[in-house]
């Protein structure tokens, strides 16, 4: 039996051994990928669906002839905004709110934009999408899920 227990030492290890490296094996595998969960949500993002020209009519309202100083008051900006939004009803309320919620915050953060913020589509783009959050938070009903601007003329003073 002395001479068994060496032997019986090494199997009951290497058994251990086995058994715990198949274990984490198995764990390894069944774990998710890394970044799935990322991947995973960006693509249950909505994106938004193609509307036809009479349904964008719809749910799109305007905002025209907004002229404003910049940050450094030596610039003048006019500009003119589309506002897509996700529905009629939506688009009702915006319209009923446009002249006395939505002006202000439009004139408020050009105030606070610099010229060579809005130079380039780019700049532009990040005015939008600056805009699209203030607003969004300020909407009594709906999302607004664009804004486009129409017309833009930046001139030195």
């Amino acid at each position: 039996m002395k001479k068994m227990a060496p032997w019986l030492i090494t199997m009951l290890l290497a058994i251990t051994l086995i058994v715990m490296a198949a274990f984490l094996l198995v764990n390894q595998f069944n774990r998710p990928a890394p970044g799935n969960e990322v991947n995973q949500a960006v693509q249950n993002v909505s994106r938004p669906a193609q509307l036809s020209a009479d349904e964008l009519v719809k749910v799109t309202s305007t905002i025209d002839g907004i002229k404003t100083n910049l940050s450094d008051p030596n610039y003048v900006v006019v500009m003119n905004f589309a506002f897509q939004l996700d529905r009629e009803a939506s688009k009702e309320a915006f319209d009923k709110i446009k002249d006395y919620k939505i002006k202000p915050i439009i004139i408020k953060t050009l105030a606070d934009t610099k010229p060579e913020d809005l130079i380039g589509a780019k700049g532009k783009d990040n005015l939008s999408t600056k805009l699209l959050n203030l607003i969004n938070t300020s909407l009594p009903e709906g999302k607004l899920i664009q804004i486009d601007i129409t017309d833009f003329m930046m001139q030195a003073i």
